[in-house]
């Protein structure tokens, strides 16, 4: 399997420059040189920076003049202290992973597209000259199957205009359903050698999720071990999240969910990434803060595992807040341990 080099072990800062109120004070100190520093002596080699279309973005659509003040200072600490960075676009105009931000349209408007993509040939240009240690993520979490062949076209168009200025930066495409493995299945050939196939992994859901007052039938209520039996997470699944959800417990060959469980689902991506020789690469991986900590050092030890086993790169949500925060005062006692096991 082809490697994503220089992004292996990463953390994401995720809450700066997206699903953030852009106040001033907030955008000059939610992360500071400080903090990128603290994670190269953590001995990760990168961070995927999240950012919306409104920190580069006007209210005209047009690209403001200080659109990449934010981004240009966190490229600079990274290269200062060693690290490559993923600038991945979290929030375009008229759409968002996220249903509370009411962005509809991206994928019917063409006028919404073509923002889309005049906006990373800006982007592009600015960081041409970076593609040793800046790579492109155009846009995370498609949500709905319906957009999956949209998406194939939407992406197509963007890395040739990408490419008119930047030939050399990695360019990172997820596919539907937030970034799922399935969604990779889904994905267009990569069209150059410089594509990188991006998938999320929160899995089992139910367990990284429990108590997530923003998933879909989630409740307070939702108490689940990990690792725990297959028909434990079946019924779990069922209740708190859906047939689609559970669907996926049931069809496991195995008696418990574990790391057996988690390299099943992984095996498909890698297939995906032999097939189509492309660098495979997990955006974001994590487990929140609801959850015990033996519990989540337990998840987070086996995830690893599967990840080295594979030869997977990856990015854990997140640094900080955002509920999943490994520096947040909660996870003190383990925030070491996590971080042997990014």
């Amino acid at each position: 399997m082809k490697e994503f080099v220089g992004f292996k072990h990463g953390v994401n800062l995720g809450g700066w420059l997206s699903q953030s109120s852009y106040e001033k004070s907030h955008l000059e100190n939610f992360i500071t040189e400080a903090d990128i520093k603290t994670i190269a002596e953590w001995g990760c080699d990168h961070v995927r920076l999240p950012f919306d279309y409104d920190i580069v973005l006007g209210s005209d659509n047009a690209v403001k003049d200080d659109a990449f003040k934010y981004l240009d200072r966190c490229v600079d600490w990274c290269e200062k202290h060693g690290l490559n960075i993923i600038l991945d676009l979290h929030k375009t105009i008229g759409f968002s992973f996220d249903k509370g931000e009411e962005e509809t349209g991206f994928f019917e408007e063409e006028s919404y597209q073509d923002i889309f993509m005049a906006m990373w040939s800006e982007i592009a240009k600015h960081y041409a000259d970076k593609a040793d240690h800046v790579a492109f993520e155009l846009l995370n979490e498609i949500t709905d199957q319906k957009y999956a062949m949209i998406w194939n076209g939407i992406a197509a168009r963007t890395i040739r205009e990408i490419r008119r200025f930047a030939p050399d930066n990695f360019v990172l495409i997820g596919g539907i359903f937030n970034n799922s493995i399935f969604g990779l299945t889904l994905l267009d050939k990569p069209c150059d050698e410089k594509i990188v196939f991006n998938f999320h992994y929160y899995n089992p859901l139910v367990f990284t999720h429990q108590k997530a007052y923003w998933v879909d039938k989630m409740t307070p209520e939702c108490d689940i071990y990990y690792p725990a039996s297959k028909e434990e997470y079946y019924a779990k699944s069922l209740e708190f999240l859906g047939e689609d959800y559970a669907g996926n417990i049931e069809r496991f060959g195995g008696e418990t969910v574990n790391a057996e469980y988690m390299e099943w689902e992984m095996r498909v991506a890698v297939e995906v990434a032999e097939k189509l020789e492309v660098p495979i690469y997990c955006g974001e991986y994590g487990v929140i803060d609801k959850v015990a900590d033996d519990q989540l050092l337990s998840w987070y030890k086996d995830v690893s595992g599967v990840f080295n086993r594979f030869g997977i790169g990856r990015a854990a949500w997140t640094y900080r807040a955002k509920d999943f925060g490994i520096t947040d005062p909660c996870r003190a006692g383990i925030a070491d341990s996590i971080v042997k096991n990014l």
